[in-house]
């Protein structure tokens, strides 16, 4: 029987969130590279001295040292491990207004979607690819940054549908007609008031797809944002199930206050 490798002591990881386990210590969920998203206890991190402090923070690209993975009572690996230490590996600012918004929004996103221990490296090149693109005023480019990410994870989840492809009859879609995305049947011809897509634009969103370059898909969402923002928060909400996403609603709130 081939032996599992070992995943590396030392990771690159973003925090995306963090429970009180003890007075001195939180629990961490990490998104790597190597494993996904994994549970980690920082034991001494809420120490006023604490280094690690500093560097425990979101949106920020840290590089992690891990414990072995100790052994559970039927002789199977603990899925919480422990962090022995973090130093900060470069990247950007801490993201302010819409940006940090936005950015939380991704995390939940990972939180409620990924299962623990499921590596997806372009899913975490695609993460650290997207936070700069968020911009403290919401425009265009934050948008188009956006659907590519959620696009990109519906496809790394198994739950987007080829868009070059007519689903249920596996026809190549037509450049000169309209389509719609339905999270039950995928793509179909376009019918009533769902979000429409031109042939031609979803072709260009899956060939971005394929070609695996953040800015290639950002570039073929921009030309088709509003039908993408319809279509994918259909989705992500149907996929979610009983999980709403409370980032959004906060946002939803917080926009209707400024208004």
């Amino acid at each position: 029987m081939a032996r599992v490798a070992r995943p590396p002591a030392v990771q690159q990881a973003f925090v995306l969130h963090q429970y009180n386990w003890s007075e001195t210590s939180l629990v961490l969920d990490l998104f790597t590279r190597e494993q996904g998203r994994i549970a980690v206890v920082a034991k001494g991190a809420k120490r006023p001295y604490s280094q690690l402090r500093a560097v425990l923070l979101p949106f920020q690209r840290i590089q992690v040292t891990l414990s072995k993975p100790g052994k559970t009572a039927d002789g199977g690996s603990a899925e919480v491990l422990t962090l022995r230490g973090a130093e900060w590996a470069g990247g950007m600012t801490m993201p302010v207004g819409a940006a940090l918004f936005s950015g939380y929004y991704l995390n939940e996103l990972l939180l409620k979607l990924l299962v623990r221990q499921d590596a997806h490296p372009q899913l975490f090149d695609a993460y650290a690819d997207t936070l700069p693109q968020l911009h403290a005023k919401e425009d265009a480019a934050s948008q188009a940054a956006l659907r590519a990410f959620e696009l990109r994870l519906l496809l790394e989840m198994g739950l987007l549908p080829d868009l070059s492809l007519s689903t249920i009859t596996q026809a190549p879609v037509d450049e000169a007609r309209f389509y719609m995305l339905s999270a039950e049947a995928g793509v179909l011809p376009h019918t009533g008031e769902a979000a429409a897509f031109s042939g031609a634009s979803l072709i260009q969103l899956q060939a971005a797809l394929l070609h695996g370059s953040s800015a290639a898909l950002q570039y073929a969402c921009a030309a088709s944002l509003p039908p993408l923002r319809s279509a994918l928060r259909g989705l992500l909400h149907y996929h979610l199930g009983q999980k709403p996403l409370r980032t959004r609603q906060v946002m939803v709130d917080v926009q209707k206050l400024i208004d």
